[in-house]
């Protein structure tokens, strides 16, 4: 498909490989396709409550590279007992390898993108660089894998920096947690979707996600919440500034807080114009345009 004309092709349109297939821990395959050889792989991770469903409308813009969008733990398949980061990093690591998937560019909005992240500063730290050695020093199982090439991500904290914000955020997710596994799932995203974050949402526009998310399994949404709290997360700013491959991080231009984190870690970051903290979702062709911008090192 011709780049420059993105319509050309319906992202449902995209042909599966494979589907639902189990593999990992907790992960799920929601598309697979293979594109151009000589290209890395672009490994595709939602947000908190979505699926890998939530990428179709920027596809067809990529219609030349190798694609995967998968589905996090929690999302369609149980959370194992006690996962954490590293269980979902490995866990990813898992999947890809048995997806035989060597070379590979992780792209992750919102929790997709805390896990790219993560994974990157995992797996791709120049080992010279500050933290190589010591944030899994006690992890078990192959600590690089290998095979990342570039991490990109969409309105993704890189992590709290005190202990204080830490203990805050604990007890904030926590709640949220009780609240996604002991009450009914339309009520919760009700107000989910009124945190100041999604500030930008119209009222059609939040009604519209309660009724996508509501089909996910509350206490499941609840046991990945908890595994994979931000309080919970190494601040891996300065990891991610000694990063020996490609970053970038995209915000949607209304999207104030994630610019600033940006700015306050110093990460290279891009505008998605018409946009608030879920840029894919409210402006495609301009997120798929940075984002393209940002990848054209590997064509």
């Amino acid at each position: 498909m011709n780049r420059d004309d993105p319509r050309a092709q319906n992202a449902t349109g995209i042909p599966a490989l494979a589907q639902d297939d189990g593999v990992g821990v907790g992960w799920a395959v929601n598309i697979m396709r293979r594109g151009d050889p000589g290209r890395p792989w672009l490994v595709w991770l939602h947000g908190l409550l979505g699926s890998g469903g939530d990428w179709l409308p920027v596809l067809p813009w990529f219609s030349d590279w190798s694609l995967l969008t998968l589905n996090l733990p929690g999302h369609g398949r149980p959370v194992p007992d006690g996962l954490d980061f590293a269980g979902v990093s490995r866990g990813l690591a898992q999947t890809l390898a048995a997806l035989d998937i060597r070379s590979y560019i992780l792209i992750g909005y919102s929790l997709g993108g805390r896990i790219a992240l993560y994974h990157a500063c995992r797996n791709g730290l120049d080992r010279s660089g500050p933290g190589r050695h010591d944030l899994h020093r006690n992890s078990p199982g192959g600590n690089d894998p290998g095979g990342l090439r570039g991490v990109f991500v969409e309105g993704a904290h890189p992590g709290l920096s005190s202990r204080r914000e830490r203990d805050d955020r604990l007890l904030h997710d926590s709640a949220w947690a009780q609240r996604f596994s002991r009450q009914p799932l339309p009520s919760v995203l009700a107000d989910w979707y009124r945190q100041p974050v999604f500030g930008d949402l119209s009222d059609a526009a939040r009604r519209e996600l309660v009724t996508l998310r509501a089909a996910n399994d509350g206490a499941a949404i609840a046991g990945m919440l908890q595994a994979t709290s931000l309080a919970l997360q190494p601040d891996l700013s300065a990891r991610l500034r000694a990063l020996d491959l490609p970053l970038g991080y995209l915000c949607g231009e209304r999207d104030g807080k994630f610019s600033a984190l940006a700015r306050r870690a110093a990460l290279p970051f891009v505008l998605v114009p018409d946009a608030g903290h879920n840029a894919h979702r409210a402006n495609p062709p301009a997120f798929a345009g940075q984002l393209l911008a940002l990848l054209a090192p590997f064509y």
